[in-house]
Order: C-alpha cells, then structure tokens, then sequence
C-alpha cells in the first residue's frame, strides 16, 4: 500500500518514511508541496501525510487541490501550528486526522490504522473482507478464500489493491489503465484479459463489470 508523504524537516521525513516502510508500506516522501502535488496526480495513493508549513505550496493548498479535483484520498495533516484556525481550516477542506508536532511515530501508526480501518473497512491485521468469504491483505497482498491462498501475480495483485481502495464504486478502465499501470502503454484489452484471469481463480463476481461504465469490488463490513 503506497503512502504519500509531505515533510520539509530532513529528520522527521526520514525517520517517519523509515518507520512506515519498516511496518511495510511503500512511502513516497516530498519536501515541498508542489512535487507532492505534483506525484499525487501521476499516481495512486491509499493516504496522504501532509505538513501544513513546507515551501512552495503549503498543504492546505494541496488539500484545496485535491478536494477540488475530487480526490478522496484519505488525509492526516501534520503541524507545528498551535492556533485552532489553522487546524480547523484543515478538517474544512477535507482532512480525516490531525498530529501536533512532536508526536511519537507509535502514535502515527495508531492514527493511519484508524483512518485506514475507517476509510477501506480494514480491521487491524490489515484485512479487508470482500464478498463471497474472500479477504484481502493490504500490505501483503494476500488473497484468501476463506483459508485457502489464492497464488497472483505482482499485477493481479495491484489491480485488486486498486478496485478495493475504490471499493463498491465502478471504475473506468481507462482509470484502470492510468493507476495501476502508471499511465504505461496497455491495450485495454489486455487489461481485460488481467480481470478475467483473475475471475478465473476465483469467482465470476469477484470483478462485478457494467459495460460501457467499469469495474468493481465489493467490500464487506
């Protein structure tokens, strides 16, 4: 699961990408908000960690931009800043979370286990429950039928990941295309031919397909 975050401090930014890819995820760090704005628009992000106070583009700035675009990725600002307006400006735009610095790097887990369990309906073992008694680890990538092990590709695999991060909602494929193959140059029908063999491993519902709208996994609660 790739993390998004944004930190001008050298420290903090290496000592907290450091943490989160110790405890497995893939973390994209930044210093300034422009380059962050920049990657959160060429890719696919479960969360973003943004600072409020860095250069060029201050993250309220990037929360703007998201939330204008319709961006829904779930947020966790981090500041310095004291005063109630800056923290409140913040939850206005559309973060989920806040951490005053300093803060404990434990207490950062906490907060994005939170967000995430909330957000993509995962509970604590990082496990999203999927229909037809399939689950799915986030951070592994493991697929169960029930406690059978579903064997996918690296691709297979990044393909779910995205259908559940997008989870219930019908996603195009050229949207597909975009996020799961960074743009990359694919024949949807091969991104078809991805889907089906995945359906073929496990069910034929597994993908719900609408012709003419998309594609789509349904989460449990």
């Amino acid at each position: 699961m790739k993390i998004l975050l944004l930190e001008d401090d050298y420290v903090y930014n290496e000592s907290i990408k450091e943490y989160l890819e110790d405890l497995g995820f893939q973390v994209d760090s930044f210093y300034d908000g422009e380059s962050a704005l920049d990657s959160i628009i060429d890719n696919n992000y479960y969360l973003a960690i943004l600072d409020i106070k860095v250069p060029k583009l201050n993250g309220h700035e990037v929360i703007k931009y998201l939330k204008d675009i319709g961006d829904k990725t779930p947020i966790i600002i981090t500041t310095s800043l004291t005063d109630i307006d800056n923290i409140t400006i913040g939850y206005q735009l559309g973060c989920k979370d806040y951490l005053k610095k300093p803060f404990e790097l434990k207490e950062l887990e906490l907060r994005i286990n939170s967000l995430l369990d909330s957000h993509y309906e995962i509970d604590k073992e990082n496990i999203c429950n999927l229909k037809n008694d399939y689950t799915f680890n986030i951070i592994s990538g493991l697929l169960k039928y029930k406690d059978e092990v579903i064997d996918l590709t690296s691709k297979e695999k990044d393909l779910i990941l995205f259908l559940i991060k997008n989870a219930n909602c019908f996603c195009e494929i050229e949207n597909i295309r975009e996020n799961v193959w960074e743009g990359k140059e694919i024949h949807h029908a091969d991104i078809r031919m991805y889907i089906r063999k995945i359906r073929l491993k496990t069910h034929k519902d597994f993908i719900i397909s609408l012709r003419g709208v998309g594609y789509k996994i349904e989460v449990t609660k």
